[in-house]
């Protein structure tokens, strides 16, 4: 197997900043967002300036060592938190990695001024970021080895180094394919009503050379039907006990048309992303975003003046839809427990 890398970096921490990759900007202008203060990160989470649950993970990691900076003690830095965690409620990874730094926090000094706080917390995220492109590419490794030769494989959003701290979660697994000589043709879902995947996806895997075509949402039946689907990957935001699994809004089709076609579906998340306190998808909270977004396309309106849109930003697809998730500690069965 070739190097699998990419050479794209959504964010890097400098001396006195984080440094995001503006995503709602991309493809046609790639602009760094300089964030030197937690307010500033947590917008940059809550507008989808940063997105993929693992990336808003580091972020919010990076962004509490930026609230270290602002806080006089715990108890504001504990509240800056609280901030962070309200930016999105699916994506658990959000919270996994704010409750892995406060334990973190909590294990200090009481007497351990805020400047050591900020700077324990810094190594804390970095270490978060590291380990994550490590999880990336493990799981891709495993990943690669349920594709066939000359795979011909869907996947809807975005799960790549867009989305993560590495090469990516099922766009990784898609990467490690390519460089194993498997992969002949990605589908990129356009993914409505933001566009991750003609937008995210198709930009990432131009840079990378690899062969792309984009569909739209509606199409994936016809091209299934067709026989141009040989398996669907997707990432994942928040994975429960029982295997069901939030993520980007339609996914839950996808997986119900791949069941119907007899075609294999796979989830490639990891293993922060699940939630083994929910027992089931019922349990898994779903963020509903404003009517602008699908009433709305590029800031220009393309539904009559005072339409209203329900615009929930994850479906939730039962885990006996899921052939198996891949992880960085392998490829695993549903359910979980």
């Amino acid at each position: 197997m070739t190097e699998i890398s990419t050479n794209i970096i959504p964010i890097c921490w400098k001396t006195e900043s984080l440094e995001i990759l503006d995503q709602r900007r991309l493809p046609g202008e790639e602009t760094y967002l300089s964030c030197t203060t937690v307010e500033m990160a947590a917008e940059a989470i809550r507008t989808l300036a940063v997105r993929g649950a693992p990336l808003i993970g580091i972020t919010a990691a990076y962004g509490l060592a930026l609230a270290a900076r602002q806080a006089r003690d715990r108890r504001e830095l504990a509240a800056l938190r609280d901030l962070l965690a309200a930016t999105r409620p699916t994506a658990v990874n959000l919270f996994w990695a704010l409750n892995r730094c406060w334990q973190m926090v909590e294990s200090l000094s009481a007497d351990l001024s805020m400047s050591g706080i900020g700077e324990a917390l810094l190594a804390e995220a970095r270490a978060i970021h590291t380990e994550d492109a490590a999880s990336c590419l493990a799981m891709g490794q495993a990943g690669a080895a349920l594709f066939p030769q000359g795979a011909r494989v869907l996947t809807h959003c975005n799960t790549g180094a867009l989305a993560t701290g590495g090469i990516g979660t099922a766009l990784g697994v898609i990467r490690a394919a390519a460089a194993a000589g498997l992969l002949a043709q990605v589908w990129v879902d356009e993914t409505r009503p933001l566009l991750q995947g003609a937008r995210l996806t198709a930009w990432e895997l131009q840079r990378d050379g690899l062969p792309y075509r984009i569909i739209c949402d509606n199409m994936a039946a016809s091209l299934m039907a067709a026989g141009q689907v040989d398996l669907v990957i997707v990432g994942a935001d928040r994975i429960t006990r029982a295997g069901d699994f939030a993520n980007k809004i339609g996914t839950y089709g996808l997986a119900v048309l791949a069941q119907a076609h007899g075609i294999p579906f796979y989830v490639a998340a990891p293993w922060s992303t699940i939630d083994l306190a929910l027992a089931d998808g019922r349990e898994i909270p779903v963020e509903v975003r404003t009517d602008d977004e699908v009433c709305q396309l590029g800031g220009r309106r393309i539904a009559p003046e005072g339409a209203r849109a329900w615009n929930p930003s994850f479906d939730v697809t039962p885990g006996r839809l899921v052939r198996s998730l891949v992880t960085e500690r392998g490829v695993l069965s549903m359910p979980l427990a």
